[in-house]
């Protein structure tokens, strides 16, 4: 049991120091450079895991596989927001960042063969699973090499032959698709200066003190959806175990559904961000995810649940709550400069990863053996986090829905509008 704690920490500060380690390189050496990059340490990390051969070793591939996940959430969402129209890119980020949970469906089927004592032995089973994980995620970085540079990140450095190439082949791409002219670009011109690189104190300093309010609100919607679903999600399994009492070779068979809700909600739900707005539907997922969480706390200490009853009502707050989540990465990564974008994703995730990432797991593993009463109490702090985060959108929130990038956060790097 401590060493699963210890891994579970190892990783979760591997996460933290990869989100800014890569962050930063993301935003100096390129989008795409970086998301490929972060994707084959993932890779690497998860292949040595299977290969593990004692604790120590076990440590370091799951803290080397949180650096690679760090750092792709900064990469990967930089990458998107910049290539997606405005009028599609809450849905399009949300269903991306939603696609991490049918990783995590295809791996709770996995396991349901793997850990199957009667095909593979303990000791082998858990490694092939490892192994499985890997070999998905080369169909992935197969596909990523199709994804382009970002234009943006190419203008701010200078490369403008290469960007316009790639927004040429866009727009032939979608004419194709559409079989008509596009519409004319906008009037409005900014210009910016292309020979300009701001150093790291400045790009902290841009985030933290220019746009605090927009700071503060990214804080509350990471650190709160952060702890919501690390202290809800790792403490599943242990749920299953202690008060349903389902074999560990059966947890994934529960697993899978809540997982599936976690990928169809932003599916079904997310065109609302760019229709009704950022604000309300960020603050409606939040609050909501705030009020069902307690009532299904309520129910497990009444002892009115049983293992698949509880499976159904967390299907239906995870299937709020992933949009809600994945909202957080979509407002850090469109409300900040563009020399700044994929830090500030960083800066927020490693700050939410290190506050509530960190502390929810353990603290919901002290209260599983303790007994649903008290297990309660700490789905109240988890409610009460997301509220909290609700009201932060309501007050500080950004309506950023079909507006450009540069209108929503100027480059540091403009020097003035003109039309």
């Amino acid at each position: 049991g401590a060493q699963i704690g210890l891994t579970v920490t190892g990783y979760l500060l591997g996460a933290v120091l990869g989100a800014l380690f890569f962050g930063y390189l993301t935003d100096r050496l390129g989008r795409k450079k970086l998301f490929m990059t972060t994707l084959t340490v993932y890779l690497i990390a998860t292949a040595l895991t299977g290969l593990a051969w004692n604790f120590g070793t076990m440590f370091f591939t799951r803290f080397l596989t949180g650096t690679g996940i760090g750092g792709e959430y900064a990469a990967i969402n930089s990458a998107i927001d910049e290539l997606i129209p405005a009028r599609v890119r809450g849905k399009t980020n949300l269903i991306i960042n939603s696609t991490f949970w049918l990783g995590t469906a295809l791996g709770s089927a996995a396991s349901l063969l793997f850990l199957d004592r009667n095909i593979f032995p303990i000791d082998l089973g858990w490694r092939l699973a490892f192994l499985f994980g890997t070999a998905l995620g080369l169909v992935i970085i197969a596909m990523r090499r199709f994804i382009p540079e970002s234009p943006r990140w190419l203008m701010t450095h200078g490369r403008m032959e290469e960007a316009q190439k790639i927004v040429e082949q866009i727009e032939a791409l979608v004419r194709s698709e559409i079989s008509r002219e596009l519409p004319p670009p906008a009037s409005d011109v900014l210009r910016i200066r292309a020979d300009y690189h701001p150093g790291l104190f400045e790009i902290v300093r841009t985030i933290l003190k220019k746009n605090w309010r927009r700071s503060l609100l990214v804080l509350c919607l990471m650190v709160s959806q952060a702890f919501f679903y690390n202290g809800v999600g790792f403490s599943q399994p242990l749920v299953l175990a202690y008060y349903f009492r389902v074999a560990p070779d059966r947890v994934g068979l529960y697993l899978l559904p809540p997982a599936l809700a976690n990928l169809l909600g932003p599916i079904s739900i997310g065109h609302f961000f760019d229709t009704v707005g950022r604000k309300p539907m960020i603050t409606a997922t939040y609050a909501l995810s705030g009020i069902l969480l307690p009532l299904m706390a309520m129910a497990l200490a009444a002892q009115a649940l049983t293992g698949v009853t509880q499976t159904i009502f967390l299907c239906l707050i995870f299937y709020v709550a992933s949009s809600a989540a994945s909202s957080a990465y979509l407002t850090a990564s469109e409300i900040f400069p563009v020399e700044a974008r994929a830090m500030a994703i960083a800066l927020f995730y490693s700050e939410g990863t290190g506050v509530g990432g960190a502390a929810a797991p353990a603290l919901f593993g002290a209260l599983v053996p303790m007994g649903a009463h008290s297990l309660m109490y700490g789905y109240f702090a988890g409610a009460a986090l997301m509220l909290a985060a609700a009201l932060a959108e309501i007050f500080l929130g950004v309506e950023a829905e079909k507006k450009s990038l540069e209108q929503i956060a100027a480059p540091m790097s403009s020097e003035q509008k003109e039309g």
